[in-house]
């Protein structure tokens, strides 16, 4: 059996992963059903997959964050109680993650034998780079997307889709949540 692999990803309108410019997290517009919902999604037992830099950014924010602050919001700390995987060929442990083992090498690779291996789905949250070339392997069956309502033109950041293959999708589940912010899931299909 083949585990499911999910990217999820936040987005911006207009297709950014973050924004400068004093945007918060979220962009500001999270709001209860958002948290409840994400809360419930990562309630599931899973394992997580992450990039390095993903992985430091993660690590940084959290260490750098208060017990009250929104970086901590109940979903991000049982996201971090999950086990996780990350692929690197530059980061040494220990980690500063729970359950956390590294694993050298090339991600298609990885995903490739985490998929064929593990007994409980896998997510990754972001690390952009490392899911679009994974998506162009055929490896991700779901893509997730959080789309908040704002458009960060000129404080946008990390393009999530820059520079990847050309995909059809197949939208398999969407909902809005706080009136305000969408959430689709997509099967990705390569192309042509």
């Amino acid at each position: 059996m083949t585990a499911t692999y999910t990217f999820d990803v936040f987005s911006s309108l207009d297709g950014f992963g973050a924004a400068s410019g004093g945007w918060s997290g979220y962009w500001g517009k999270q709001g209860p059903e958002l948290l409840d919902h994400r809360l419930a999604q990562y309630d599931e037992e899973q394992r997580m997959v992450l990039g390095a830099n993903t992985y430091r950014a993660f690590a940084q924010m959290l260490a750098a964050s208060t017990a009250e602050s929104d970086v901590r919001d109940p979903w991000v700390t049982r996201m971090r109680s999950l086990p996780a995987t990350v692929v690197s060929t530059t980061l040494e442990g220990p980690l500063d993650w729970p359950d956390a083992q590294i694993a050298a090498g090339d991600a298609v690779d990885v995903v490739g034998r985490l998929k064929a291996e593990s007994a409980v789905p896998l997510r990754s949250h972001g690390s952009l780079s490392m899911n679009r070339a994974l998506m162009a392997a055929g490896l991700v069956d779901r893509v997730q997307v959080t789309l908040f309502p704002v458009i960060t033109g000129q404080s946008g950041l990390e393009p999530i889709f820059g520079g990847a293959a050309d995909f059809d999708l197949e939208l398999i589940e969407s909902r809005t949540l706080d009136g305000r912010i969408q959430e689709l899931v997509y099967r990705p299909a390569l192309h042509g």
